[in-house]
C-alpha cells in the first residue's frame, strides 16, 4: 500500500493546479514514485501559448502525462549514468585521464592532458564555457562540436575549482562514451538507460523518424529582478529561445536537449533511489550508484553560476541554500534541475523519486526554485 493517502494526493494536486491558475507556466507534469511505485502522475495546462488570433486550429493542445518537453540540464544525469554503466563494465575508471580514451582531447605534457573522468563528472575539469555555448547553429554537427572541445584550454587549473559546465559537460561525457563504447551517446543512452527502464518518451534529441511534437517553451518575465543576486546563466529567456527550434530538437546536446516527460524522469530516479534497480531491471550496481551520488566538490560560489553548489559525479547534491530539491533538503538527496523549467531528484533513505517538468522558463535563482521547492515540500510533508 502506498504511503501517500488519497487526501495527500488531492492536496499535492491542488498545489500543482494552483501554479497553473496563477500563470507560473502554461503547462506542467508532476510524477512521484514511492517505494518503486508510481504514486502521483499529474499533467495540466497546455503545450504552449495561444497564437492570439482566435483560431482553434492554432491553439495549443492540453498537456498530458506523455507530452514531451525539453529537459535542459535534467539531461545531464542521463548522460552521466550512461558513462557510469561503462565503469560498471570495467571499460574505464573515474581516475583515468580523459586523454587516455580520447587522444585528440589534449597534447601530452599539457595541463589539459591531466584532466580526469572524475573531474569532468564533478564539474572541476576547468572547461566550463566554450565558443559553442552561444552557437546553436553548430550543435547539429557533432564532429564540429568535438573539435571545438579539443581546441579549448582550461579556464581554471583542473581539479582546483568547481564551475558548472553548462554545455561542455555533455560533449565531454558524450564523446567519452562514444570513444569507450563505440556508440554515439544518444544510442548508448537509449540502449543502456531509457529502453531498460521503459522510459519510452525520452531521448537525447529527436531521431529522424520522430515528429517534432515537443511542448513550446515560454520565457517569462521575472517578478522582481532585485531578488536575483546575479546568479545563474544570464537572461533565462534568451538562453531558452534556441530550444524551440526544430534543428536544436534534432541535435545531440547531451547536457541540455533531452526530450522527455516527468513520468520517465521519475522512473529514472526511482531506479537510482533503489540502488540502481527498478521492477527487476538493474542498470547500475549499488556500488556504482554510491560512487555516482557521493559528494565530490563543494563551493560557496560556483565559478559559473555564482551560487552555492555541491556536485557528485553527474548529479547535484542537496543541502544548499539554492538547491531546487526542497526547503530543508537532506544532504543525501541528489538530482538535477534544468534551466528554470524542470527538476528531478531522489531520496534513497525514504525511497522517493520526484520529477516536475514545465514549459514555462522562469528565473532560476528565485522563482523556479521557489515553485519546485513548494511541491517537493508538499510531498515530503505527506510522507512523514
Amino acid at each position: 500500500m502506498s504511503r501517500l493517502s488519497e487526501t495527500d494526493r488531492e492536496r499535492i494536486a491542488a498545489r500543482f493546479d494552483r501554479h497553473l491558475e496563477v500563470g507560473l507556466h502554461h503547462g506542467a507534469q508532476l510524477a512521484v514514485f514511492v517505494d518503486g511505485e508510481l504514486a502521483i502522475d499529474l499533467a495540466g495546462g497546455v503545450t504552449g501559448p495561444s497564437d492570439g488570433d482566435g483560431d482553434a486550429d492554432g491553439d495549443p493542445e492540453p498537456t498530458t502525462s506523455s507530452q514531451r518537453h525539453v529537459l535542459f540540464s535534467c539531461t545531464k544525469p542521463y548522460t552521466a549514468v550512461t558513462l557510469h554503466t561503462l565503469v560498471d563494465e570495467g571499460k574505464l575508471a573515474y581516475d583515468d585521464r580523459v586523454v587516455d580514451h580520447w587522444p585528440a582531447f589534449a597534447d601530452e605534457g599539457t595541463e589539459k592532458a591531466e584532466i580526469t573522468v572524475r573531474q569532468v563528472l564533478s564539474h572541476t575539469a576547468g572547461l566550463p564555457r566554450s565558443p559553442l555555448d552561444a552557437r546553436p547553429d553548430r550543435w547539429p554537427d557533432w564532429e564540429d562540436c568535438i573539435e571545438a572541445i579539443e581546441d579549448m584550454e582550461p579556464t581554471f587549473p583542473p581539479g582546483e575549482r568547481a564551475a558548472y559546465h553548462s554545455l561542455t559537460f555533455g560533449w565531454l561525457v558524450g564523446e567519452l562514451v562514444r570513444r569507450v563504447s563505440g556508440e554515439p551517446i544518444e544510442e548508448a543512452a537509449a540502449k543502456r538507460v531509457f529502453e531498460p527502464l521503459g522510459m519510452t518518451e525520452t531521448g537525447i534529441g529527436l531521431r529522424e523518424d520522430e515528429p517534432d511534437d515537443v511542448a513550446t517553451l515560454v520565457g517569462f518575465e521575472a517578478f522582481d529582478r532585485y531578488r536575483d543576486p546575479g546568479e545563474g546563466l544570464g537572461d533565462h529567456r534568451l538562453v531558452a529561445e534556441p530550444f524551440n527550434e526544430e534543428s536544436v530538437h534534432r541535435s545531440v546536446v547531451p547536457a541540455a536537449n533531452g526530450i522527455g516527460t516527468a513520468r520517465d524522469m521519475a522512473r529514472f530516479y526511482a531506479c537510482l533511489a533503489n540502488g540502481g534497480e527498478l521492477e527487476g531491471t538493474r542498470i547500475l550496481s549499488a556500488e556504482t550508484v554510491d560512487a555516482l551520488t557521493t559528494l565530490e566538490a563543494e563551493t560557496d560560489e560556483d565559478g559559473t553560476l555564482s551560487r552555492p553548489s555541491r556536485f557528485a559525479l553527474g548529479v547535484w547534491k542537496g543541502d544548499t541554500p539554492a538547491d531546487p530539491f526542497g526547503s530543508l533538503t537532506p544532504p543525501r538527496v541528489f538530482g538535477h534541475a534544468g534551466l528554470g523549467s524542470s527538476v528531478g531528484w531522489a531520496d534513497p533513505e525514504t525511497n522517493v523519486a520526484f520529477a516536475y517538468v514545465t514549459n514555462g522558463v522562469r528565473e532560476g535563482s528565485f522563482e523556479h526554485v521557489t515553485r519546485v521547492r513548494e511541491l517537493a515540500d508538499a510531498v515530503r510533508l505527506a510522507l512523514r
